[in-house]
């Protein structure tokens, strides 16, 4: 094999199983931080010895004998613990491995456990993407705009505190997971909102990376939870938006609005499953949550042939309904959307006025008031909305739509 073909197979390796090497070294040793040491020494190790010895038949079977072993090496060199007789018996474990649950799949143990409330929500996101991802500290600073050595203190701090309140391993149980599933679900919209609009100027806009991540780990947990209504709903919101990825963004790098994207262009199947999704959610005939309705509403704009054909009164109500749930001024502000599509822009921008209070830093705020304005003729009023949004935009392909839109006011 050529050494790029090497290179691709170790990379291809990593993304499928860095999160399965670190989640069977952590149930082992029960350690966050010797399973992931242990799990980069031993993709060093194939990086190594693969375009000599040539790509093992099972790659990740060689990884995690491998990492074992360094794991078991490095507990040898420090040589610290007191317990000299736990220790030896961990050296020389060969027994069984212990009886697979309902579902055999680690990684689900490895998110709960990075997902404990114990930990902040930022300490959550951060600690999710380095043992579950796989993403390196330089990786996950860029997508959330933070300095590196604050991303290696949250990791650092997180992993002492799971040790240190001694979090267990594990998939919490029937009675504690619906109440620990929420959390989780929050981290993973929290990575795949990051993925589908990435911030930061040196950053690409869309990191696909960081969504496809999201949707595998939200599988797993579908998977657990088949019943869930808003396991369910959060994965039917993240296929209906990952099938729009191809035509979000221009070859010109500027983001493509939802009315002007070529809807040739989205992934019919992604398309397919989410509404598959959707369907079921609505003939379960139980009162839906907030993924559910977002997804919904995502059917609804994916259903329609063109934008033109999109009905904005089952959006509007939707959003109703999310509205009871969820009083957020970010969902009056889209809600708001829809209303300039029923009863025009000038109800809608005194729907959106009533929120500058709230949103004034929020650059979508301005982003929507902008063309409201530019709709209306208030084309010196529009000028300065938008350049209040591209001061406030951080995604690159975002900040280029909105000054074209601006310089074509003249």
């Amino acid at each position: 094999m050529s050494v790029a073909g090497v290179r691709e197979a170790v990379t291809r390796a990593h993304h499928e199983q860095w999160a399965r090497v670190v989640a069977a070294l952590t149930r082992r040793f029960g350690d966050l931080d010797s399973a992931e040491e242990a799990a980069a020494e031993a993709f060093a190790a194939a990086v190594q010895r693969w375009p000599a010895g040539g790509v093992p038949a099972n790659p990740g079977a060689w990884l995690t004998t491998t990492a074992h072993r360094k794991a078991i090496d490095r507990i040898r060199r420090e040589n610290k613990r007191d317990d000299k007789q736990k220790q030896a018996q961990l050296l020389s474990d060969d027994g069984p491995p212990e009886p697979a649950g309902a579902i055999d799949d680690e990684r689900l143990r490895l998110i709960f456990t990075c997902c404990h409330p114990a930990l902040a929500m930022q300490a959550r996101v951060a600690l999710t993407l380095r043992m579950v991802a796989g993403l390196t500290v330089p990786e996950i600073a860029r997508a959330f705009l933070v300095a590196e050595t604050t991303i290696g203190r949250r990791i650092t701090r997180a992993k002492a505190k799971v040790k240190a309140a001694r979090i267990p391993y594990r998939v919490p149980s029937a009675e504690d997971l619906p109440a620990r599933v929420s959390g989780v679900l929050a981290v993973l919209f929290l990575v795949f909102n990051e993925g589908y609009l990435a911030t930061g100027p040196d950053t690409d806009p869309v990191r696909h990376d960081l969504t496809a991540e999201a949707i595998r780990l939200t599988r797993l947990i579908r998977a657990l939870m088949p019943e869930d209504g808003e396991v369910a709903g959060l994965l039917a919101l993240m296929l209906l938006t990952e099938a729009r990825r191809a035509a979000r963004v221009s070859a010109g790098g500027e983001l493509v609005t939802l009315a002007e994207q070529d809807r040739r262009a989205w992934d019919a199947a992604l398309i397919a499953e989410g509404h598959r999704l959707v369907r079921e959610r609505l003939a379960a005939r139980v009162a839906p949550g907030r993924y559910q309705i977002l997804a919904a509403i995502s059917a609804v704009h994916t259903a329609a042939r063109g934008a033109a054909d999109t009905d904005w009164s089952q959006v509007a109500a939707l959003y109703d309904q999310l509205a009871r749930l969820d009083a957020s001024p970010i969902i009056a502000l889209n809600r708001a959307v829809a209303v300039a599509e029923l009863d025009g822009p000038q109800v809608a921008l005194a729907a959106v006025d009533r929120l500058a209070g709230k949103l004034a830093g929020y650059h979508a705020y301005h982003a929507t008031r902008a063309d409201l304005l530019r709709r209306l003729g208030r084309n010196q009023q529009s000028r300065a909305a938008y350049d209040k949004a591209i001061e406030l935009a951080g995604n690159t392909a975002e900040t280029a739509y909105l000054t074209r839109r601006r310089d074509q006011l003249g």
